[in-house]
């Protein structure tokens, strides 16, 4: 039987997000010198922490967009390097071994956010205001004015 879908733990979150805060910090120091990654800025948006805290996932955007690929391979490229670093900032008894990810929300936020400005759901919801306003308020039907 499957135990299904467990939300992370506080301290899961809270390695997370020092995890965040220290490679946040290592990149922008600028110390890598991988051609991929050196002046290239880049937002770390979330760190997310295995149950054993022996795995992490840090998930990246460039800033102002582009191709993730590069950046990508150049940080997994550096990864010795980050670990050893993120080792150095932060007091863990095991420290995770860090992959990373392209983080997409970005991207879906966009496409939603296009959807729901597009004519036809633009359409739709207007038609549903006016179904609305033609509908007798709550409690007003059937009612005696008294007379």
């Amino acid at each position: 039987m499957s135990r299904g879908y467990r939300p992370p733990s506080q301290r899961q979150l809270r390695v997370g997000e020092e995890l965040r805060h220290a490679v946040a910090q290592i990149l922008e120091r600028g110390d890598i010198r991988d051609p991929d990654v050196a002046g290239r800025p880049v937002t770390v948006t979330e760190v997310s922490v295995s149950p054993d805290l022996r795995n992490a996932t840090v998930f990246v955007v460039p800033l102002g967009g582009g191709d993730p690929a590069p950046l990508l391979a150049g940080l997994k490229r550096a990864r010795p390097y980050l670990r050893h670093e993120v080792a150095r900032l932060i007091q863990l008894r095991l420290v995770p071994d860090l992959s990373f990810a392209a983080d997409i929300s970005f991207d879906q936020a966009s496409r939603i956010e296009a959807l729901l400005h597009s004519p036809e759901v633009l359409r739709d919801v207007d038609g549903m205001i006016e179904e609305e306003a033609a509908w007798p308020a709550e409690g007003q039907e059937g009612q005696d004015d008294g007379a």
